[in-house]
């Protein structure tokens, strides 16, 4: 489904369907909103605590990295469950495999914040 708009346009259209992604994960994953809040207070706590710069930097994009990667897991639970509501053990796989990039990211932003605070 390749779009024919170019310049100004395509750009346009692209945050378009961006922001219909974000509104429809939003309102259809609890763990995106769970994830959403930790975004946000972990950036409200990050402005009160003693870092650098590129310290609280790196603590905030461990944080959007947990974001990004329920994304991901959302579309991949998403194009299975289009594919077919069936169980299947590859669908199941792939469905796991997109849960252990939310843990992973998770793993990764308590490691970010560990080590810069302790």
């Amino acid at each position: 489904m390749k779009s024919n708009k170019t310049g100004i346009i395509r750009i346009l259209k692209a945050f378009t369907y961006s922001w219909q992604g974000l509104r429809a994960t939003f309102q259809s994953e609890s763990a995106f909103r769970q994830d959403l809040v930790v975004f946000i207070l972990g950036t409200f706590i990050s402005f009160f605590l003693s870092v650098s710069g590129f310290e609280r930097a790196l603590m905030l994009f461990s944080l959007v990295l947990i974001l990004l990667m329920e994304l991901v897991n959302t579309a991949i639970e998403v194009i299975i469950d289009r594919i077919s509501p069936k169980f299947h053990p590859l669908s199941g796989r792939a469905k796991d495999i997109g849960s252990a990039l939310v843990l992973i990211a998770f793993i990764n932003a308590i490691m970010v914040w560990a080590l810069i605070l302790f």
